[in-house]
């Protein structure tokens, strides 16, 4: 059967052995060519394709519940349940999401693309259905990464599951890999893993076979039943079977948690998945069971299986033929690449810290140049910031490199276990602002409305790459007397002349205008969009001033006292408008406006550019930024109309 032919779950039945391989080698020649067309993830798919085609054969989707952790392994599952056709608008303005969508098809439970949540909604799922709210819903199907089991919702969420003996069925999808390496004991890849994993395979065909089952319990009623000698011969033999759990790591781990463990089978062997789903259908009403599979990561395309640091985890457009350029910091996190390098060749003090994301942050090199002093915690960004904080308590200075939108996760132990603690921690959050393709689970809006409000917290937003190796710079200094936070856009980046960058807290005036009667206060990114609006209204005869806020915790008293010189301040930032900089800004004006006796200029109308309280859809930055007014023809806009009405 060809892909075309493949609209619903259904049309798997009846396929034979040979019809599926086929199936399996098309399907991965189109994300192939459909991934190189919009960008997208890449070896998380290729290597999920026969793992997804045995659980839409094996379960009746949308009736059983199917989820995916995380869900940039969902292609397949999209392409299976009839979105094939949307590909052409992979992660585009208006086409089918890179991550599942509720809004998309009943196939799609949940929208996850933050890793190690899935095992909690399977937990609050079928807690709905054995209330009787789903009734008809037969199975609860977790399907989650050996990267995303590094995180430890995802261990709350088992212990959860095992104490309470909930009927879900746990497909963990172990590939070696979250982005980078996985760093997890339960996946490690040695000789002594190897060969323990074979003999782990061969229980597995014992454990799977229904016969030995009744069998098994058969002969531990009997045990039980022996007079006198009862209940030893029955502790006996629980003995063993943990001895042989305790040498056959993970099943003790998950055991020792009241979770059945399977495994682990072979992932790309249909057959043989198909004959482990369905004895787990069986056995699933003793409880939770896990189901391990291998897989490998960018399977069957050459250019992600020779990946070695990530097997193109993701990929931007690429030709297919050869596979696309090896990635590169470029930009702002190229800057933050080469700056922290250079700063601990001078400060023994420094570490860098990342949830596994080294390449992503601009870290790879650092690693390679201090592995003693760079730590990969995997997908647990609450134990890197409090790691960091006693790393801080210790004597060093720690450098913690993360997305902003991943920073969200950690948000309790960056208030409490370090600014409560005035340590000396340092954020460098990358990918803040609008970030686009990935939706609106990856824009960073919220770091700084949030870090602003942290007692102690500096908050600094470079505007340039030189800007950025600046701040951090000064952040080694700043660090002594509390944490620091430096956040920076993805994407490309300004240069400006190594003298024409700030220094420390303060603010930089950038164009000083001569009427005062506008006042652009900018942002990060949005610097470079409040020059290009100057630039327009200096044409048209409309003098304003501009400044580059740099610190926006705390602010720069000298550029307020400036701002209120003037008839209008408008503000710009790629953070969210409600709570962020720009109102803070607005709030500390007026605040000096009525604690001022002086009557030489009146109060200045404030106006607060920034990113609305809502969702944030798919699209090119570029293209958000203008919709919401925020680049340099929506500043322009902005100023005229807050002219007229003056």
């Amino acid at each position: 059967m060809a892909l075309v032919d493949i609209r619903q779950p259904s049309d798997l039945q009846g396929l034979t052995i040979t019809d599926l391989e086929q199936l399996a080698a098309e399907i991965r020649d189109f994300v192939v060519a459909a991934v190189s067309e919009t960008g997208g993830h890449l070896g998380s798919n290729l290597g999920a394709v026969e793992l997804t085609l045995a659980l839409h054969r094996t379960f009746d989707s949308p009736r059983d519940a199917i989820l995916w952790d995380t869900g940039h392994q969902a292609y397949i599952h999209k392409i299976v349940t009839g979105r094939r056709g949307g590909f052409s608008q992979l992660r585009q303005a208006g086409g089918i999401s890179g991550y599942p969508s509720r809004e998309e098809s009943v196939h799609d439970f949940i929208e996850n693309s933050h890793a190690s949540t899935v095992l909690s909604y399977a937990y609050g799922l079928c807690v709905a259905r054995d209330a009787g709210q789903a009734p008809d819903r037969r199975h609860i199907v977790a399907v989650i990464g050996d990267g995303s089991m590094t995180g430890g919702m995802a261990y709350e969420a088992l212990n959860n599951l095992g104490h309470s003996g909930k009927r879900v069925i746990i497909v963990l999808n172990d590939n070696g890999r979250s982005y980078a390496p996985t760093i997890s004991n339960l996946t490690k890849g040695g000789p002594a893993e190897r060969v323990t994993r074979k003999l782990s395979s061969k229980l597995t065909d014992i454990r799977l076979n229904p016969v030995y089952v009744r069998r098994q319990h058969k002969f531990e009623t009997f045990l039980k039943k022996l007079p006198f000698i009862g209940k030893q011969a029955e502790r006996g033999m629980e003995a063993f079977k943990a001895g042989v759990r305790e040498f056959l790591q993970p099943p003790a781990f998950f055991e020792a948690l009241g979770v059945r463990y399977i495994g682990p089978i072979d992932g790309h062997d249909i057959e043989v998945m198909e004959h482990a789903f369905t004895a787990a259908q069986q056995r699933v009403e003793e409880g939770p069971i896990v189901i391990h599979v291998i897989t490998q990561k960018g399977r069957g395309y050459s250019p992600a299986e020779d990946d070695d640091e990530k097997h193109l985890h993701d990929a931007p457009m690429f030709d297919p033929i050869n596979g696309p350029p090896k990635s590169v910091p470029t930009g702002y996190t190229e800057a933050f690449a080469d700056t922290i390098i250079k700063l601990a060749e001078q400060d023994a003090r420094i570490v860098a810290i990342t949830a596994a994301m080294p390449g992503p942050t601009g870290l790879i090199q650092f690693q390679e140049h201090f592995p003693d002093r760079f730590f990969d915690v995997g997908i647990a960004e609450q134990h890197a910031v409090t790691a960091a904080a006693g790393m801080a308590m210790g004597g060093m200075r720690p450098v913690v490199a993360l997305y902003s939108t991943f920073l969200n996760r950690a948000w309790d132990q960056v208030v409490y276990d370090v600014a409560m603690h005035r340590l000396p921690v340092i954020f460098c959050l990358d990918r803040a602002g609008i970030t686009g393709d990935d939706g609106p689970s990856h824009h960073g809006v919220y770091d700084m409305a949030l870090l602003s409000k942290v007692p102690g917290m500096r908050v600094l937003a470079p505007s340039s790459t030189q800007e950025l190796q600046q701040m951090l710079s000064d952040a080694i200094l700043l660090a002594d007397t509390g944490p620091v936070a430096i956040r920076y856009p993805k994407g490309l980046a300004r240069n400006v002349d190594e003298n024409d960058i700030g220094s420390g807290l303060q603010a930089r005036k950038l164009v000083d205008g001569t009427t005062k009667r506008v006042c652009i206060l900018a942002i990060g990114k949005l610097v470079g969009a409040a020059l290009e609006a100057a630039e327009t209204l200096k044409a048209s005869n409309s003098d304003v001033t501009v400044w580059d806020v740099r610190s926006c915790a705390p602010l720069d008293p000298a550029m307020i006292a400036d701002a209120m010189q003037h008839d209008v301040v408008i503000t710009a930032e790629d953070g969210i408008r409600d709570g962020g900089i720009g109102m803070t800004i607005e709030n500390t004006i007026n605040d000096a406006s009525n604690s001022t006796t002086s009557t030489t200029h009146k109060r200045p109308v404030v106006c607060v550019l920034g990113v609305p309280t809502t969702f944030v859809p798919t699209a090119k930055p570029n293209v958000i930024l203008h919709q919401m007014g925020l680049d340099a023809e929506g500043i322009v806009a902005q100023v005229l109309r807050a002219l007229s009405n003056d």
